[in-house]
């Protein structure tokens, strides 16, 4: 095993970020905790189409960062459709907005002018081995952006991926991962574009197997209320009845609140129970370096052509290939200490900000 990391608050290295997301609820949660951490500079942030639109993507982000402090972070959209193939959404996994059933206020900000493509290949030129992408979408973008750029794997200082399942069973077909299915082209394309390269310049890859360990469940969501600073306790039961909508007194908890309970309902639907895995969320916390983890070096593959296994990634942790290792996929993480991390951040971020909504109880 290699890899392993620790963060210890209070001694966080800065780190300047590159975000692509789709978002989507628990890329949301994860834009939000980036937003709570000091040390993190959100230098862009792309939307890629996936479990909405692009354009929705960059509505929810923008609206997202203005919601947490952030309104100067650009916002920016790439590509509108996959590499090749149709873009298919998840209105029933992520709401017909991507942010279940919250209703985020409409931002104040636009999209940047400039594409994000463009936008990526300025800031890895301009500030090489001071950037690290974080991608929790499908890579769509990121693959454009390497054809515009093949030297970005030398001028990034890091690459994390929340993406792929590695002898676990799929989210979306039986063995493929959501976001390596939505683009199966990109992703094959980004993974390649690392082969050969030195151990730490490969991508750090949050599959399946332990994204899927991070279970939010709704005795987190009270916790974070509380830390929050919210006058009465957030209960999101699942004796409830579905749709039922957030009464918390912090602005930013009734948001993650009216999300996560679309998200509960969505997982409990499909006989998963009533918990919300918040893959995007452990990935961030990755990028931002205040995750503790493990990972082991492998050669990835990606399948693309077959119909019933497009989407599909195969790792190949022995060298049996006789192919050059392109990914470090995480292999052991913590989730109590997940939890423990988010709920005094993002509860603490919460508690910060003011409510410009004039929000009363009705």
């Amino acid at each position: 095993m290699s890899g392993e990391q620790a963060a210890v608050a209070g001694q966080r290295e800065s780190v300047s970020l590159l975000v692509d997301c789709d978002t989507g609820i628990d890329d949301a949660l994860a834009l939000a905790y980036l937003c709570s951490q000091a040390h993190v500079e959100l230098v862009s942030v792309s939307s890629t189409p996936g479990n909405v639109a692009a354009e929705q993507v960059a509505r929810n982000n923008l609206s997202l960062l203005e919601l947490c402090g952030r309104p100067e972070v650009p916002v920016a959209i790439g590509a509108r459709a996959p590499l090749r193939i149709p873009l298919t959404t998840t209105p029933e996994t992520h709401g017909p907005q991507g942010v279940g059933y919250a209703e985020l206020p409409e931002p104040h900000g636009k999209v940047h002018a400039v594409d994000a493509v463009e936008l990526w290949v300025e800031a890895a030129r301009s500030r090489p081995g001071e950037l690290t992408a974080l991608l929790t979408a499908p890579l769509t973008n990121f693959a454009l952006t390497l054809r515009a750029e093949p030297r970005l794997p030398e001028l990034l200082r890091g690459v994390v991926i929340m993406g792929g399942s590695y002898y676990y069973q799929g989210n979306t077909t039986p063995t493929a991962e959501w976001n390596t299915h939505v683009d199966p082209h990109a992703a094959a394309e980004v993974f390649a574009a690392f082969s050969g390269l030195p151990e730490e310049r490969l991508p750090v890859v949050c599959a399946l197997e332990t994204t899927e360990r991070i279970e939010l469940t709704h005795e987190h969501v009270a916790a974070l209320a509380s830390e929050a600073g919210c006058t009465e306790p957030e209960l999101v039961l699942p004796e409830q009845p579905e749709g039922r909508r957030s009464m918390a007194s912090n602005e930013l908890v009734r948001h993650v609140s009216d999300m996560l309970r679309f998200y509960f309902e969505f997982h409990r639907r499909y006989g998963q129970g009533y918990v919300a895995h918040i893959h995007d969320y452990f990935a961030a916390s990755v990028a931002a370096g205040t995750a503790r983890y493990g990972t082991r070096t492998a050669t990835v593959h990606v399948e693309t052509a077959a119909p019933r296994l497009i989407g599909t990634t195969v790792a190949d942790f022995r060298g049996l290939w006789g192919e050059p290792p392109n990914a470090r996929i995480v292999s052991e993480n913590h989730p109590g200490e997940a939890f423990a991390e988010l709920v005094s951040s993002l509860g603490g971020l919460a508690r910060r900000l003011p409510d410009t909504t004039g929000w009363e109880r009705p």
